[in-house]
């Protein structure tokens, strides 16, 4: 049980993603450009340089030193596993013809979006306060789950942003309960604030709507975040050194990834504490 009285729950292991079944996806169907996050160019449908003829990567170790840190902020929610293994049956992209390679690379991003659905939804299931909406949450994920196993060509033309949209309006209604439940009373939403750099440490957070809040380089040591949504919160480089987000929910490891972070930053049991965070002394 959680501090604010919700339960963790770790997702299916289908949804964490098994690199070593994946036929190295995104490091070929994406597109980066040079910046902080990516020391080159490189276009959708074009391999990484780095990527090995194993389909792993050759600076997997190296990512943050060698300018690759978009690399270990990313994460398919298991997207890649599946396409590989399933949609295509083991069958990987250099195999095929250039149409099939072409294919593939289109329907990823689709099931990565499907895939991540699946964890808000099965996060929704796990807490306590959503109870009323747990019939409808079971019902929207077996249907994210029978539209993640579509064929290529059925993935290929699904309007997936309708799909995100139904999800969505469930998950403000998931969010409402869980934080009304928390007996603080009414919070102010901050949702999609834009408090890029905002100085909130030490800040009272408890039960606040995040959701899409635009927290880039934002200070937030030791602020107190238990019981917040944090769905879609953009936390580039945003300082969560001895925050507590024991509580939060919606909160995803390639959010984590992103921020910085200290042994003594408080997380939710489902998620691991990234490596590049400061250690403890």
């Amino acid at each position: 049980m959680r501090d604010d009285g919700t339960t963790a729950q770790d997702p299916p292991p289908a949804l964490r993603a098994d690199c070593g079944q994946c036929f190295g996806l995104c490091c070929v169907a994406l597109p980066f450009s040079r910046s902080a996050d990516f020391a080159i160019d490189k276009d959708a449908g074009k391999p990484c340089p780095n990527l090995a003829d194993d389909f792993r990567c050759g600076i997997h170790t190296r990512l943050r030193e060698t300018g690759f840190t978009g690399c270990t902020v990313y994460d398919c929610f298991g997207a890649g596993q599946r396409v590989s293994q399933e949609t295509y049956d083991g069958v990987d992209w250099r195999s095929g013809s250039p149409e099939r390679a072409r294919q593939m690379f289109d329907v990823f991003p689709v099931v990565r979006q499907l895939h991540e659905l699946l964890w808000y939804l099965n996060e929704a299931l796990a807490l306590p306060a959503a109870r009323p909406v747990h019939a409808d949450v079971r019902r929207l994920l077996d249907r994210t789950e029978e539209l993640a196993r579509l064929t290529p060509d059925e993935l290929g033309a699904l309007d997936v942003g309708a799909h995100r949209q139904k999800v969505n309006e469930l998950l403000l209604r998931t969010s409402d309960l869980v934080r009304a439940g928390t007996g603080r009373g009414k919070k102010k939403d901050r949702r999609g604030a834009d408090l890029m750099g905002a100085r909130l440490k030490g800040a009272d957070l408890r039960s606040v709507s995040l959701r899409g809040a635009y927290l880039i380089a934002a200070d937030l040591t030791g602020a107190d975040l238990r019981g917040a949504d944090l769905i879609g919160a953009d936390l580039r480089d945003t300082d969560l050194t001895d925050a507590d987000l024991t509580g939060a929910f919606f909160l995803t490891q390639p959010q984590l990834n992103a921020a910085r972070g200290s042994a003594g930053t408080r997380l939710p049991e489902s998620l691991a504490r990234p490596g590049h965070w400061t250690p403890a002394d």
